[in-house]
This record gives structure tokens, sequence and C-alpha cells, in this order.
């Protein structure tokens, strides 16, 4: 049985940026410790000090409440210039499953996403909030990428372009979580290069013996990461 709600703290009006990062805290530690069938909009507000009416004006459900909670979390991504493309995806991958290791990450992400299953809404809301916000590393990264001449300039179709970016997403954000969250594997720098490696170059770049060119012949490609 979870602990009672704590009674909430008087201790003046904070500021609102003070109060959403107290709510947001608050939802994430409560999601590690009840779940989410047990979690409720008064006992986050109570866990964070503020009143019930705080919640309510800033998200009309738990559902949505827990998606900001979780794209706050996104949102400390970054993409640090590493000085090459194949630099650039390595880090973020590392950044990435460190910060799904992260049992207030893990629990408040698996917790809504499942939740999302029977409920369109808010699945709608995890691809605007967290999904779409986080597509922009990608456009940096290939941005970088670009100017470094790695990679060719842009499609002339912004659709395609879009329909790129949106495929490159996809492919990192899908074998990270797999890997951390449903295989439960690690994700250490061995294995964020050999999976850069592979979206470099292909299967039959990641299937050579190492010490070869990434592609399957002395040499190798050149993609800026030598």
């Amino acid at each position: 049985m979870p602990s009672p709600a704590p009674t909430p703290r008087r201790v003046g009006r904070p500021r609102s940026a003070q109060a959403d990062a107290a709510i947001m805290d608050a939802t994430r530690a409560a999601l590690v410790e009840v779940g989410w069938g047990k979690l409720t909009m008064g006992y986050v507000a109570a866990r964070a000090g503020v009143a019930k009416t705080t919640l309510y004006r800033r998200w009309p459900n738990k559902g949505e409440l827990v998606v900001h909670a979780v794209a706050a979390l996104f949102d400390e991504l970054e993409l640090p210039d590493r000085g090459s493309l194949r630099g650039d995806i390595e880090g973020v991958v590392i950044s990435f499953a460190r910060m799904l290791q992260r049992p207030e990450t893990n629990a408040s992400l698996m917790a809504v996403v499942a939740e999302s299953t029977h409920d369109p809404l808010l699945r709608e809301h995890i691809r605007e909030a967290i999904v779409d916000r986080q597509k922009h590393l990608v456009l940096q990264g290939r941005e970088r990428a670009q100017a470094r001449g790695e990679l060719p300039p842009d499609a002339a179709s912004s659709e395609e372009n879009e329909r790129l970016v949106d495929l490159i997403f996809d492919v990192i954000a899908g074998a990270v979580v797999h890997r951390t969250l449903v295989s439960a594997e690690p994700v250490d720098e061995q294995w964020a290069e050999a999976f850069t490696t592979l979206l470099l170059h292909g299967l039959v770049a990641a299937s050579a013996p190492r010490g070869r060119g990434e592609g399957g012949s002395e040499g190798g490609y050149q993609d800026g990461s030598a």
C-alpha cells in the first residue's frame, strides 16, 4: 500500500517556474513510488507543496501532466559538437541511453506509453510534446555534418527532408529505447560504435571484421570520423 499523501507545505507562494519544477519532480518521483494506477493529481500536488488547483490550471488530467514531466527530462538532451558525424551520433546515443536508465525516466516513459496504447489523445500528445520536439537534434546533427562536407545538402523537396528526419529519429530513438527498456541490455561505447557503423554504412560494413575498413574492405568509407 502506498504511504498517505504528504501534507502540502505552506512556505509562501512560489514563483511559477519554481512551482512547475517542483510539480515535474513530484510527478516523476510519485510514478517511481506508487505507479501510474495509484498516481493522482492530489498526491502530486501534496508532494510538490502546491494546491491541487495549481495543477489543474496547467494540466487538465494526469496523462498530460506525466507527458510534460517526461518531456522536461528529454529537453535536457543536447548534441555537443564532437567534431564528426560519427562522434555526434555515438555521443547522443550514449547520453540518451543514460537518461532512459534513470529510474524517474524509465518509470515515467513506460507508464505513459503503456497508457497511450488505449488513449489516442494521449498518444497524440506524446508525439507533439516529446517526439516532434526532440527532432531538432536530428536537424542540428545534419546541419553540422553538411557544413563539414560529410553529408550532401538537403533534398529540394521539404517533404522529402521531413520524411528523412523522421526516419533518422525513428531508427536512433527506436534502437536505443528497445535496447535499454525492452532488452535491458547496456548501451556502452562498443554498442554505440557498432550501431553508428550500421547507421552510417549499412549491414555490409557492420558485418565486416574489426580492423578492416568500414566498407568491408581496406580503406573503408570517408565519413569524417577518421
